[in-house]
């Protein structure tokens, strides 16, 4: 296994490599095309690979998992070992015998199925971690750093004390909405973008989804897909989706749960409180991605997204994806939610950890104004008994500037 000779590093590499040092056996899961494979490669060239099929029986990994096993002696990579689930009870039996640290790495991108099944029988004896697409720190100039994120909800009254940087990335803002984040889009030229993420949906939904979903109608499935998109940023809605293509809420809430169990879609709760008893429910959606947005909506080029009807929506996407990506590298996580009470006020984005509250908003304008911290503001008001922090507008701004005496506007590029 050949290291690949355009491999950028990943934020992620140290800890997949620690983890295989104190555990038997490291699962690493993320969506198709995040860069698990190549980033295996990298960090574990002398470890025999062997790549599953869902259709071949690979070395007889299905009929005859035992001899498989004991054929091939760890350290060992199982990739997409969702289409060899026969060997799952085997590894257990194997790992009970011998639970010495760096036996085996697991990669699929599913996270129901056979992955859950690895780890409920792996309880003690596998880790499972996670890897998403490129972050700004992975392909920008700046490598020490993996974003603000961290600083701020550490010490925010003290985050403006020193001058802000930005992110040296390769593409401006457009671009890298309709590029997306998935690796192989960093070594295409323009013109095959489309291309890629046009390829990259048919393989989805004609290899994860035939196989793995009970989905009779892939067409209808594919529009659904396409509809998907143009909500992301919003509630979800099942009946909504529903009634656009003529399946039920329940159909509806099934099959957005395939894209969430693959990693292309994931959702933010809403917080709710006693304190305000009119505020939604619903949680907000997102693609795991922004190129498949641009792609799934038929946005032609690079261009046409700053007039796009979907602009607000794609910058929200963007921002909230590169939020979570910083997120994967803390010790302790925050957890995410939105906010909105009937009447119309919101909260984009909530953080909370250490019993403290974060507010976020993200408008997809260079010059935010105090008007725009209002969901902010009502948010504290509405919540006087809570912990809430200085609030952030993270937008297209060049500097950070206050707009209000607790809230700020911020570049959402910032390390």
């Amino acid at each position: 296994m050949n290291a690949s000779p355009h491999f950028i590093p990943r934020w992620m590499s140290h800890r997949i490599q620690k983890l295989f040092q104190n555990f038997s056996c490291v699962v690493l899961t993320g969506a198709r095309q995040v860069g698990k494979s190549t980033l295996l490669r990298h960090l574990f060239p002398d470890i025999p690979c062997i790549v599953f099929d869902p259709v071949h029986d690979i070395l007889n990994a299905r009929s005859d998992p035992e001899l498989f096993l004991q054929s091939r002696p760890p350290p060992l990579i199982l990739d997409e070992i969702q289409y060899a689930p026969e060997l799952v009870p085997v590894l257990k039996r194997w790992i009970d015998r011998d639970r010495s640290p760096g036996q085996y790495i697991l990669t699929g991108p599913q996270q129901w199925g056979v992955l859950k099944e690895v780890a409920e029988s792996l309880v003690g004896r596998a880790v499972i971690t996670h890897l998403e697409g490129f972050s700004l720190s992975e392909i920008s100039e700046e490598k020490r750093s993996s974003g603000w994120l961290e600083r701020w909800l550490t010490d925010p009254e003290s985050f403006f004390d020193h001058p802000l940087s930005r992110f040296a990335v390769p593409y401006l803002l457009p671009e890298l909405i309709w590029r997306g984040f998935l690796p192989e889009t960093y070594s295409l030229e323009l013109e095959f973008i489309p291309d890629f993420h046009a390829s990259y949906q048919k393989t989805y939904i004609e290899k994860d989804i035939r196989v793995l979903a009970e989905v009779s109608d892939l067409h209808q499935f594919s529009r659904f897909v396409r509809l998907v998109a143009a909500l992301t940023a919003q509630e979800v809605n099942y009946s909504q989706l529903g009634r656009e293509i003529g399946i039920t809420p329940q159909t509806a809430k099934r099959w957005l749960s395939h894209l969430v169990h693959t990693f292309e879609w994931f959702e933010i709760p809403a917080f709710a409180n006693n304190a305000i008893k009119r505020v939604s429910g619903k949680p907000k959606g997102y693609f795991a991605d922004t190129g498949q947005v641009c792609f799934s909506q038929m946005i032609s080029s690079k261009e046409a997204i700053l007039g796009h009807p979907l602009w607000g929506g794609l910058f929200e996407n963007l921002v909230v994806t590169e939020l979570r990506k910083q997120s994967m590298y803390f010790s302790t996580p925050p957890q995410f939610y939105h906010w909105r009470i009937h009447s119309g006020a919101e909260c984009d984005l909530l953080l909370e950890r250490d019993g403290k509250f974060y507010p976020l908003e993200i408008k997809g304008k260079s010059h935010p104004s105090k008007k725009d911290a209002r969901g902010i503001e009502t948010f504290r008001q509405s919540h006087p008994h809570l912990n809430v922090q200085r609030g952030l507008i993270l937008s297209t701004a060049e500097e950070a500037y206050p707009v209000t005496e607790h809230d700020w506007v911020v570049p959402w590029d910032m390390v």
